[in-house]
């Protein structure tokens, strides 16, 4: 029996779902964070991550389960639910990470498969190749082969309700990703985890991330769910829901707290260096930094647990509740201010606006411009091709100063928009709040929606008068557009 996944809002890329897992007989609401559960070395006990943080749904390795002396026999008898105590939605791994580790596991696709339907699990996995960044292309088309041909066996497996996910690799080759994306999609399989991207956020590598999600969001509906494998740290989620992931896996807020690091949404603090604790969950207002450094280890790893769950969670919703908004980006683009390598990120996002149109809402409640970033963004795009189908008078004003009715047209120009016909003044987002002081990049988008406008109109006499624009908008506007500055050759008043 296959899950059903239903997207509820969207905000470019992003969407707020819910997935439900017949198994388990649970809805979850995507985006969804998973801890990581380790079944011999757990940090935080599965129980206290469904009571205090209200985890609907976690991971755990199969394979270790598989080859345990200690919990194998119990996992069997039991059911994975009751051995770990846990009521929502459990998703097993299958060994490809000891595989991507170790070079060699002793288990195959049928056997681990059957294992985990056995055991309970409510989303099973395959046993894909991790191809890891960088690689040949041979070597990353022939593991991709390989692990295409285990899902068609996994397909052909009596699963009963216990639904499959169908890992996509290709490694940091582009097309590769994507048709192993459209291969996988073939299947029927249930889930799409994109795999093997854990090296690129290791290495602070989310320029490259962003294009490897994107291709395989390229080679898939948009009416399945994606897990992005690997994917623990808060700082980077709003990145990865703008790129359409619906469930993030995190191992990181055990293993951080074992190293005595602690989570920000920004990055990664370690104890040491803390004098004050800069986070308002129960962990942060009960102690203070000495407080935690004077604990007993185990103590002390349970609580920085506890905090960087707190705050994993606390970014999934509001990722929530942006998306539901229609302010995913404005979140988006004050984390990527956070630390460099989420702008290279957000900026590489960017370069696929057309992708990110496709789904993105024609209305939100608003548009905040925040940065010479802000003009790059799908609705700015859309405007462009909007107005450039539009029918243009014969002659047109376009100017920045208010319209005048002595033209027989007059639109006004509204970067990083460009021109705007009367009628629209009022519709989103030409009703973007921006700042008094813009910089080049939005007077250049500006620019850009002019030169689409009178390319596609090309027996109109455009005028435009601007209010001292940059030398570099005014090169992108084409040579038969008549330019004129506001209080020289024309004003309000003339």
């Amino acid at each position: 029996m296959a899950g059903v996944f239903e997207v509820r809002e969207y905000d470019g890329m992003g969407r707020r779902g819910e997935l439900t897992v017949p198994r388990a007989d649970i809805t979850v609401e995507t985006p969804a964070l998973m801890p990581v559960v380790n079944p011999h070395v757990q940090t935080l006990d599965p129980a206290r991550i469904e009571s205090e943080f209200g985890a609907e749904i976690l991971i755990t390795n199969s394979y270790v389960l598989h080859g345990s002396e200690d919990l194998r026999g119990p996992a069997l008898e039991q059911g994975l639910h009751e051995l770990l105590d846990f009521s929502g939605v459990v998703v097993t791994d299958s060994g490809s990470f000891q595989l991507a580790e170790y070079g060699d596991i002793d288990v195959d696709t049928r056997g681990i498969v059957e294992f985990q339907r056995a055991i309970g699990s409510d989303i099973g996995t395959p046993v894909d190749i991790p191809t890891p960044p960088d690689v040949d292309r041979g070597q990353a088309a022939g593991e991709q082969t390989t692990t295409q041909e285990r899902l068609e066996l996994a397909a052909e497996i009596d699963t009963g309700e216990m639904l499959l996910n169908a890992p996509v690799q290709g490694s940091t080759h582009l097309d590769l990703r994507e048709q192993a994306a459209r291969e996988a999609a073939g299947t029927g399989l249930d889930i799409f985890p994109i795999g093997a991207v854990v090296p690129l956020m290791k290495e602070y590598r989310f320029d490259d991330l962003a294009e490897v999600v994107l291709a395989a969001k390229r080679g898939l509906s948009a009416d399945v769910p994606v897990h992005l494998f690997g994917a623990g740290h808060p700082m980077m989620f709003a990145l990865g829901a703008a790129t359409g992931c619906d469930l993030f896996d995190s191992a990181a807020y055990a293993l951080y707290a074992r190293d005595d690091r602690y989570l920000t949404v920004r990055g990664t603090e370690h104890l040491d260096e803390l004098t004050y604790l800069p986070c308002a969950c129960p962990v942060c207002t009960e102690h203070t930094p000495e407080d935690l450094r004077g604990a007993g280890e185990t103590d002390r790893h349970e609580l920085l647990a506890r905090h960087n769950l707190a705050v994993s969670y606390g970014e999934l919703r509001r990722i929530r509740q942006a998306i539901r908004r229609g302010n995913l980006f404005e979140l988006l683009e004050t984390r990527a201010r956070g630390h460099p390598a989420v702008l290279d990120g957000y900026r590489t996002l960017l370069d696929h606006a057309a992708q990110l149109e496709a789904t993105d809402p024609v209305s939100k409640e608003s548009f905040f411009y925040l940065s010479g970033d802000s003009a790059r963004r799908p609705e700015v795009a859309r405007h462009h091709d909007r107005i450039a189908r539009l029918d243009v008078p014969d002659e047109l004003v376009v100017t920045a100063g208010s319209p005048v009715e002595r033209f027989e047209a007059s639109w006004r120009l509204r970067p990083p928009f460009g021109p705007v016909p009367p009628a629209l003044v009022d519709a989103y987002p030409l009703t973007a709040e921006t700042p008094d002081r813009l910089d080049t990049q939005a007077y250049e988008a500006a620019a850009e929606g002019i030169r689409r406008l009178v390319e596609a109109s090309p027996d109109s006499d455009v005028t435009l008068f601007h209010d001292g624009w940059p030398d570099s908008a005014l090169d992108i506007v084409p040579d038969r557009v008549t330019v004129e500055v506001l209080g020289e050759g024309f004003d309000d008043e003339t």
